[in-house]
């Protein structure tokens, strides 16, 4: 049963957690094309079209925690402290996803002359940065008794 929950859990992530991670860094630029040309509706539509990625797949994405929970109960590990940074720092990534990146990319679909496409960049490198720093204790999970 852990690999299945294991197999779910790293697919539900690639994809899940890549889509939003691409369409969210893909955003800032698309949002200054806008801005620079408002009229040009290519643009305006790739902007719809990444916030609506971002959007369906953050809720989709709900289900990478469920089964990495499900996964670390099977294989005994919730009280490692590699798996509660990793819990923390997702808790921290949903987080500047719901608070900060999907409302900066509203507000940008409600105003193209908004100027936040800056702060979404930055919000969205912090959130790559989480999900990769995740990733890497996925990976390496210190005290592993793997012996990779």
């Amino acid at each position: 049963m852990t690999k299945f929950l294991l197999a779910v859990h790293v697919l539900a992530a690639i994809i899940a957690i890549g889509p939003v991670t691409v369409a969210a860094s893909a955003f800032p630029a698309a949002a200054r094309r806008v801005k620079d040309s408002p009229e040009d509706g290519r643009a305006l539509g790739a902007v719809h079209g990444l916030h609506r990625i971002c959007r369906v797949y953050a809720v989709v994405g709900v289900v990478v925690p469920v089964f990495g929970l499900a996964t670390a109960q099977s294989m005994g590990v919730l009280g490692d402290a590699w798996l509660i940074v990793s819990m923390v720092l997702t808790a921290v990534a949903a987080v500047v996803l719901a608070a900060l990146i999907l409302p900066g990319q509203s507000a940008v679909l409600d105003d193209p002359g908004a100027a936040v496409a800056g702060r979404l960049a930055m919000y969205t490198g912090v959130f790559n940065l989480l999900w990769a720093t995740v990733t890497v204790l996925m990976i390496v999970r210190p005290g592993s008794t793997t012996g990779v």
